[in-house]
């Protein structure tokens, strides 16, 4: 029988706050195939994280296939606007909800992982991480700065992460990012310089793969997600919306599910799919392929 077999295999998952998004589900069912996973933790969300797990709360998600629990190896905190601990400004590094958490920046998450695990510790990472401030803008009516800080924190973050952990990543290794329609089509809405930000994702994977695939041998590929109804989607303001539009006007007419996600993802990262790389795979009841709505 061909299944996915990630046993032995460790992935980290960047952008996994809470049980309601495509991060965790990914997680799940890398679990579910048999790999360990550590996931990237957004500070000032991290300790309402921690203890939703601690007392339960998340314990039917956590479910997995053979009657355990999804277990994570580690939670590092992760705010992946910043290279490093110095380029966060002072007013971040001092807040509360950040200063007790240590070095939250990408090149701080790869040194505790490394003085965790030793130097060839990875298999699978995962940029599960989007966020723009002024997503409800216009792009006329987004600010340079709001423009920036999309195209930084969820197209930028996938060159930091693949540059910094490339190293440590083991033979066959897997990057995989979560990227949308919005960057190649007008989705009125998804603003404030997402769907710039999306664009650039794509290009970035394609140009990733060659040369992280030469440098270290690792594969880089991109899952374009349907629109779906998580709790961070919640801030564009239309999600339900969007979901409804598409679940009407797409070949398999129904809405896409998280663990449709997860399940790509387990395959792209397994050595089932050991020949695919730079490549965007769509996952959206085939929505990308409709040239008229119904």
């Amino acid at each position: 029988m061909l299944g996915i077999d990630l046993t032995g295999k460790r992935a980290l998952v960047c952008g996994v706050a809470d049980d309601g998004g495509f991060g965790f589900s990914i997680a799940k069912q890398f679990a579910n195939a048999g790999a360990s996973v550590c996931v990237g933790t957004w500070p000032p969300a991290m300790g309402i994280f921690e203890t939703l797990l601690r007392r339960g709360k998340m314990d039917d998600s956590r479910k997995l296939a053979n009657g355990s629990m999804l277990e994570f190896e580690r939670i590092y905190p992760l705010d992946a606007a910043y290279d490093t601990l110095a380029a966060a400004p002072e007013d971040v590094r001092t807040n509360k909800r950040y200063a007790e958490r240590g070095d939250f920046s990408i090149e701080g998450m790869v040194k505790r992982l490394t003085d965790d695990f030793g130097d060839k510790c990875v298999d699978i990472i995962v940029h599960s991480l989007a966020n723009g401030s002024e997503v409800r803008n216009l792009l006329l009516d987004t600010s340079r700065a709001g423009y920036l800080q999309a195209v930084g924190v969820s197209a930028y973050s996938l060159i930091s992460l693949t540059s910094k952990l490339g190293p440590h990543m083991r033979a066959g290794g897997s990057v995989l990012s979560l990227t949308y329609m919005a960057s190649e089509r007008v989705i009125p809405g998804y603003g404030g310089g997402m769907s710039s930000a999306k664009a650039a994702l794509e290009s970035d994977t394609r140009v990733l793969a060659f040369e992280a695939g030469r440098r270290w041998g690792i594969r880089v590929n991109t899952i374009s997600a349907g629109p779906f109804a998580s709790r961070a989607a919640s801030a564009i303001g239309i999600i339900e919306a969007m979901v409804e539009y598409a679940k009407v006007n797409s070949p398999l007419p129904e809405e896409l599910t998280a663990d449709d996600v997860g399940n790509t993802a387990a395959f792209l990262a397994s050595p089932l799919a050991a020949g695919i790389t730079g490549t965007t795979i769509y996952v959206d009841k085939g929505y990308h392929a409709m040239g008229k709505s119904l």
